[in-house]
């Protein structure tokens, strides 16, 4: 008879409901120092932030506001100084503007008495103006960046076709959640927001203790920044020999610059506008733009800072408009009713991807083949935040249930805008992107992509591996880094080309009922397995085989990956063991704690119930017998795979198989939609308040009298979605 399980921890069955009166749109933009933040916590703080109705950059150069775990001057200048943003504190340079040497002071007295004479008289500026802006703040600092800016409903033109901003079936005027413009939704899509001013308007810059954004939510109100003040310092010129930055830069292949008059393009000026193409103002170098490498995540971003209007500029530059392409072909013509309706969940703007249906096979893979090389391409270079952008337009045009046929029904789209259009045009007129193709082709990506594909090592190590130890190919690694490499990576490294070969549906079936078998024999009949990853969302091959196991008795599964694990070694079904974790039976088969205190939890790690990783290679073949007589050292010829052994509690199944499930947006927007909704906190060991921290209890105490799938319905039931099969949910 099965024991009773203990109780985990005390749980809520009702919703603890967020946040919901703080804006922070009022404020100017916002850069989050990683600096002692993980990236888990550094994408919940951005996330909570953006959710709120802020403006983020990931440009420090533009931000006004600059928020993070630091409690001095001193760590707060260094901050600011290691990412190329030079400053000095607004106190001393307040002294300074205040004593305006002899030449600055007979200029402007000499300015003054042209102004008394009358506007005739002017003359011509013949000097230099910048000195003032490059050496002092300006007189009104960081509150007139908090100030609004008055935009006048403007309407995009593609090829001449006036596309109205407003959206479709009476929806109220929003900001679309857009990772390539500039404005960022607040999830209040009623509330009429004056976008903040340009951030060129300030050379001042605060830096916040990140208490700050803590106590706001706490207090359930945007609380005065004034006593969270570390440091208060005006931009300056960069010392000599310093550069702008210090950060060393490579450049990667100089994208187009001019397409020629063949090219079918016309380059058009794009008004300012608080709607879709508001949120394309940060696009200032136009459709094709210079890249940089920067091995720091948020810095010389190459494509669209998504909080404010430039992404590399000094805050002192000259800012050049946007640019639009145009079609010169009459393709585009025609009116709004010539395209097909669009979806409901694009009628109602419905931004996050585990509100919509993302089958496989879109009618738009073509296209997104393009975006998934520039994505690549941004995820190598270490641009997070590009990643993040391009994941998000990705999903929405998957989602997409028709063949695009023109640029406007991009810019329909929750997470598209104008430089989506712009590449989807040129990719209809050429059939290719020029910076996709770029990319691609370029020595130094093909390197990076080469040392990411080992298995254990990830974008990071392969830039270390490329930019700081100087390494081109696997040989290098083996010949100069061999006794460096962690288990995992010399395993990944020995069998690279075996780990990069497909895995047939067949023979993933084969190895979860062997592992069920062993299971079963360490345990009962009671083990319930289900294969997840990507084939259950209906891929031909899979690159690894991920699996959930569990049962009904909380006894059963304490220690289970341990036992699982053994006995497959015993028959050679494993040949190396690389992680074998027990965290989940180490804490009771609890839902991981959430720091209910603090902005976001610490710590989570890759997963976070009991996991075994390990390569795996059928131990028999067809001629074993007549090969071992023949040579008793007769090698093994089947393919070595990579195999993941998860085991979930019975009570938290549900969360274990939606968590393994999902493409990668579609978890990180579930992830987002229940903190935005709900005030909770999810993961693939269950939900728990972000509010009290008590666990949310969404498939009973004792889990569902059903099965593994009746167990993820009701916990898309208790988020409030609508439950999704699997094979809709390929976001990428």
């Amino acid at each position: 008879m099965a024991s009773s399980p203990a109780p985990s921890s005390p749980t809520l069955r009702g919703s603890s409901p967020p946040v919901e009166d703080l804006d922070f749109s009022s404020l100017p933009p916002i850069f989050v120092l990683p600096a002692h933040l993980s990236t888990d916590d550094l994408h919940d703080t951005e996330d909570q932030l953006q959710d709120h109705g802020a403006v983020l950059t990931y440009d420090i150069n533009e931000a006004g506001l600059v928020i993070g775990k630091v409690g001095t001057k001193k760590r707060a200048q260094f901050e600011l100084r290691s990412r190329g943003l030079w400053t000095e504190e607004a106190e001393n340079m307040a002294a300074k503007s205040r004593q305006p040497e002899e030449g600055e002071l007979r200029k402007k007295r000499a300015r003054l008495s042209t102004l008394e004479k009358g506007p005739e008289s002017v003359p011509a500026s013949t000097g230099d103006s910048s000195t003032e802006s490059e050496t002092e703040c300006q007189e009104t600092g960081i509150s007139r960046a908090m100030s609004g800016m008055s935009n006048p409903t403007s309407e995009v033109i593609v090829k001449g076709i006036e596309l109205n901003t407003e959206p479709e079936s009476g929806q109220p005027a929003t900001s679309k959640d857009s990772e390539f413009g500039t404005s960022r939704a607040s999830g209040k899509r009623s509330r009429d927001r004056t976008p903040p001013r340009q951030t060129e308007s300030s050379n001042s810059v605060k830096v916040l203790r990140l208490q700050w954004l803590e106590d706001s939510f706490a207090q359930k109100r945007v609380l005065d920044i004034h006593r969270y003040v570390v440091y208060e310092g005006c931009t300056t010129k960069s010392p000599p020999g310093s550069g702008t930055s210090p950060r060393r830069q490579v450049s990667l292949p100089s994208p187009l610059k001019k397409l020629s008059p063949m090219s079918q393009h016309n380059l058009a000026e794009r008004p300012y506008s608080p709607s879709i193409l508001g949120r394309a103002q940060g696009d200032t170098t136009g459709a094709f733009q210079v890249a940089h490498y920067s091995s720091v995540n948020h810095a010389g971003r190459r494509f669209g800072d998504r909080g404010v209007p430039s992404q590399s500029t000094p805050r002192n530059a000259h800012q050049h408009p946007a640019k639009l392409l145009e079609t010169t072909t009459s393709e585009y013509d025609g009116s709004d009713s010539d395209m097909p309706k669009s979806p409901d969940w694009v009628q109602r703007n419905l931004r996050y991807s585990c509100q919509r249906s993302t089958p496989a096979n879109s009618p738009n893979n073509k296209f997104i083949e393009v975006l998934e090389k520039i994505k690549l391409a941004r995820l190598l270079i270490g641009d997070e935040i590009g990643v993040r952008a391009y994941s998000t337009s990705i999903a929405a045009v998957a989602a997409y249930p028709y063949a695009i046929n023109n640029p406007k029904e991009i810019l329909r789209l929750p997470g598209c805008d104008v430089k989506l259009a712009n590449l989807w045009i040129e990719w209809k007129n050429f059939g290719f992107v020029k910076e996709a193709e770029d990319d691609e082709n370029n020595e130094e990506l093909k390197g990076l992509k080469l040392f990411y594909d080992i298995w254990g090592v990830g974008a990071t190590t392969a830039r270390a591996f490329y930019k700081d130890k100087g390494w081109r190919d696997t040989d290098d690694v083996i010949e100069y880094g061999w006794n460096d490499l962690t288990r995992v990576q010399q395993i990944g490294l020995k069998y690279y080309d075996e780990f990069k070969l497909g895995i047939p549906r067949a023979e993933v079936e084969s190895i979860a009922e062997k592992v069920r078998e062993h299971a079963v024999r360490v345990r009962d009949e009671g083990i319930e397995l289900m294969v997840v990853g990507g084939y259950r969302r209906g891929k031909a091959e899979c690159g690894d085989v991920d699996m959930i196991i569990s049962h009904r008795d909380l006894e059963k599964t304490a220690g289970l990956v341990s036992d699982i694990v053994a006995s497959l070694e015993t028959e050679g079904w494993i040949t190396h063991t690389l992680t074998l974790s027990l965290t989940s039976t180490e804490r009771g088969q609890s839902t991981l704690p959430f720091m209910s205190h603090g902005v976001a939890s610490h710590g989570v790690g890759f997963d976070t119930l009991d996991k075994a990783l390990v390569v795996w290679q059928d131990p028999t073949w067809p001629s074993m017998e007549l090969d071992l007589v023949k040579n008793p050292q007769a090698k093994n010829p089947n393919v070595h795979r990579r195999v993941d052994i998860i085991i979930s509690p019975w009570r938290t199944v549900g969360c274990a198989i939606i968590g393994w499930s999902g493409g990668t947006t579609f978890q990180r927007d579930l992830r987002r939609f229940v903190r935005a909704t709900k005030g909770w906190k999810f993961d693939s060991s269950g939900v728990r308040d972000r509010g009290t921290g008590e666990v949310v209890d969404l498939e009973g105490p004792e889990g569902v009298s059903g099965d593994m799938i009746e167990a993820e319905k009701a916990v898309f039931k208790g988020m409030g979605l609508v439950y999704r099969p699997p094979t809709e949910r390929c976001t990428g």
